[in-house]
């Protein structure tokens, strides 16, 4: 298999299936990353075996109904001179949900629970491991007759094969379990029955994991031996790296790791592969820019980078890459929000800066405006940039006023918090948006009805943003109490003792609470929810506990702010209605949520244009909402 570049798009659920069948929607979504250059892509996972449903909606290649679909995947990403292959996937214990919510039935080596998902499995008979198999290899025959270039056997990230390659989960006695030649045997019977129903064209992939990160997982030293030994069977034509498992909080951070972790971090132990074997080898692993890329190749530590998220944040990379317009990439920041975050939560998967991912038949076109307009934006967050640079791109006169010397909105203070720099990404990626659409962009001026008149605008964006909210609580007079945004401007001295309210269970209240902690002061963290970071996606929340943990950081959930006097803080339990009270406190910190800032509305009262609101100036959420919001704006308008 001729593949045209060494950029590859890692098999990864998009939420785009339906009943086991390729959509529209995924081939349009596909479709895309070829479209923008990408040359190989791994379509995502496919169930072998009726066992193998992790989700209520994985793709299935369990029967020939599903070759159509398949097939129409295949012709669009070949359209654009890219080639495919399918994951072929059994997750054994590491199910998350059932097809009608009730508990699963899942299946491992042997009866050892998982700590993640609380599954405890049915040890496989003979006679089911002898099903799955020929279950891997009807799969690949099928997507073979639709077109496939190959096949990706899913043995990373603690599914069925990495189950039988880990002695803490296979404890069997049998010919699949003891020594590691053993606990090969269930991967080489997959690899050997694929082989058996393909032709020799079609290419047969791994997909390992190096390291997982885990005290229960696979020793490294077997998954390096496992692919010298697979190597040497002949069979398989690639080995793809990643790291991480399914099986614990710990390992599944690695999966799709949060910004916290450093770009192409998994690329030395692919390194320690490809010296191991005679085939090419793949890494993938927070490898976001052509840069990264670049430095992993030459190194000669991979042959083929995953750059998933980053085609995921901009389509078009592969192209903008070989055109040499690598400014122009919007680099992905590794937020998790709505792409492996709407995952986790059912959702289609999208981008929280490029939100055009995941809806390409709906919002993806974007067409030339009927009438150009004089339109003016009133906010340089990450609402109004997106909205301006759409507009402008369609053909309107638009400028944008921002109130403040800088652009960003909020971005520039979550930037400032304990591993979040990379989230200052969005500002520069929206501000070169504008930049190549054409927006006139004014700072250090704030919007007002003299101002919309003055420009003769036809059309105003109002994308005002918001301040931090400030409840009403018993008390207070006489105690210190700041909020987030003055924490993280320098404008409070937060003394030692420091208690934090945080009722929006966020990436905020984790980060203030780490940033005070690595400054020396004792900080407690009160949640008004279940546990820290409710609201936010588990990877990027349990990176951030870990911190806290190792800190000393005191986190206390079930805790809405009640009152203080002095340097006490007394919260309530919000299930059991009693009190909790805290002594000694120097500096209550708010980290209450915010206020919508839309009194401009108020004041264009009578002005004769359109008005539309959008962002947190309509009401406070998150950057993934406020640019979603610019895009469609600005092609409603």
């Amino acid at each position: 298999m001729h593949v045209k570049n060494r950029i590859l798009s890692t098999g990864h659920d998009t939420v785009m299936a339906h009943d086991g069948h390729v959509t529209e929607r995924l081939i349009a979504y596909q479709e895309a990353r070829a479209r923008g250059g990408a040359g190989l892509i791994v379509a995502q996972v496919s169930g072998v075996h009726e066992t193998a449903r992790y989700t209520s909606h994985v793709l299935m290649a369990t029967s020939d109904d599903a070759i159509p679909g398949y097939r129409a995947l295949a012709d669009a990403v070949h359209r654009h001179g890219a080639k495919i292959c399918g994951q072929l996937f059994h997750p054994g214990r590491e199910i998350m949900e059932t097809q009608d919510g009730t508990a699963p039935v899942a299946y491992a080596p042997s009866p050892v629970p998982n700590s993640r998902f609380h599954v405890m499995p049915v040890p496989l008979s003979h006679r089911m491991i002898r099903e799955i198999v020929s279950g891997y290899g009807d799969a690949a025959a099928r997507l073979m007759q639709a077109g496939f270039d190959g096949c990706e056997i899913v043995a990373s990230h603690g599914y069925l094969p990495a189950q039988f390659l880990n002695p803490h989960i296979n404890r069997r006695d049998d010919a699949y379990g003891g020594s590691l030649e053993n606990r090969l045997r269930f991967l080489r019977e997959i690899a050997a029955d694929i082989r058996a129903k393909t032709l020799p064209s079609f290419a047969i992939g791994l997909r390992i994991t190096g390291e997982e990160h885990d005290s229960q997982g696979v020793e490294s030293s077997d998954i390096l031996a496992s692919c010298r030994l697979l190597d040497g069977d002949g069979v398989v034509d690639y080995f793809s790296v990643a790291a991480g498992t399914s099986a614990s909080l710990k390992g599944a951070v690695h999966i799709a790791p949060p910004m916290y972790l450093p770009n192409g971090y998994v690329a030395p132990f692919a390194a320690s592969v490809k010296q191991g074997v005679s085939k090419p080898v793949f890494v993938a692993g927070r490898i976001n820019q052509p840069q990264t890329a670049e430095q992993v190749l030459a190194s000669g530590q991979a042959d083929m980078c995953g750059m998933t998220r980053a085609m995921i944040c901009d389509p078009e990379m592969p192209a903008k890459a070989e055109a040499g317009r690598v400014d122009d990439i919007r680099a992905c920041i590794a937020c998790n929000q709505a792409c492996i975050g709407h995952f986790h939560k059912g959702y289609p998967i999208s981008c929280i800066q490029h939100p055009e991912t995941g809806r390409e038949l709906t919002l993806g076109i974007k067409t030339p405006a009927e009438h150009q307009k004089r339109i003016l934006v009133a906010g340089g967050g990450p609402a109004g940039m997106k909205a301006a640079a759409v507009l402008a791109a369609r053909g309107h006169r638009v400028s944008l006023h921002e109130a403040q010397p800088q652009l960003g909105g909020q971005a520039k203070l979550a930037q400032l918090l304990p591993g979040r720099a990379e989230f200052g990404g969005i500002i520069t990626n929206l501000s070169r948006e504008m930049e190549l659409a054409g927006v006139q962009v004014v700072r250090n001026s704030p919007v007002t009805l003299a101002l919309v008149e003055r420009e003769g605008a036809e059309a105003v964006v109002i994308a005002t943003g918001g301040t931090p909210h400030r409840p009403a609580f018993e008390g207070g007079d006489d105690t210190h109490v700041v909020d987030a945004w003055q924490v993280l401007a320098g404008q409070a001295n937060v003394g030692t003792r420091v208690l934090i309210a945080d009722w929006r269970a966020d990436w905020i209240g984790l980060g203030l609470a780490e940033k005070l902690a690595r400054d020396g002061c004792t900080v407690t963290l009160c949640v008004e929810a279940l546990f820290a970071g409710e609201t936010i996606h588990g990877y990027v929340r349990d990176v951030s506990v870990a911190n806290l943990h190792r800190l000393g950081v005191h986190i206390v959930p079930y805790a809405r702010l009640y009152g203080s006097d002095g340097s006490t803080i007394y919260m309530e339990h919000t299930a059991s209605g009693e009190p909790m009270i805290f002594e000694d406190i120097d500096t209550l910190v708010l980290s209450q949520g915010h206020d919508r800032v839309a009194s401009l509305e108020d004041e264009l009262e009578g002005f004769a244009g359109e008005i539309h609101v959008i962002g947190d100036a309509l009401t406070p959420r998150t950057a993934e909402e406020a640019v979603l919001e610019g895009l469609k704006i600005g092609r409603l308008l």
